[in-house]
């Protein structure tokens, strides 16, 4: 493969240069069943072709943009979902996390205490 590699790309080269001197305006195509070819051919053909991009940007564009709002919207109801789910999971689970609450509760409680006094020292200073 990589002897014959060479020879298929001179091959190739040989093919577009022979393109390029045996027609040189190559682009040629039918108005009303008239060819038009030659560098008026190819300068309509150019205009023709560009404004052919132009479209096709302006497609590209709104499509882009009808993707974002669906996208948009679908993320925000995703979101509004899996709110609602976590908080039914909460729901469901909040019995089985008494044992857990129990002592975070009870620590809450002195931590809270225990400013509750320092405020108290401080205020009477």
């Amino acid at each position: 493969m990589k002897k014959i590699a060479p020879v298929i790309i001179l091959l190739l080269c040989f093919m577009l240069v022979w393109n390029v001197f045996a027609d040189p305006f190559p682009m040629d195509f039918d108005i009303d069943g008239d060819m038009v070819d030659g560098p008026l051919g190819a300068l309509i053909g150019l205009l023709f072709a560009g404004g052919g991009l132009i479209i096709g940007a302006l497609v590209v564009l709104m499509v882009g943009a009808v993707l974002a709002i669906v996208f948009a919207g679908v993320g925000l109801l995703l979101t509004i979902g899996l709110g609602v789910g976590f908080l039914v999971v909460a729901a469901v689970l909040s019995p089985l996390l008494l044992p857990v609450l129990i002592p975070v509760a009870i620590i809450w409680f002195f931590m809270n205490r225990a400013r509750r006094n320092r405020m108290k020292t401080a205020a009477a200073v």
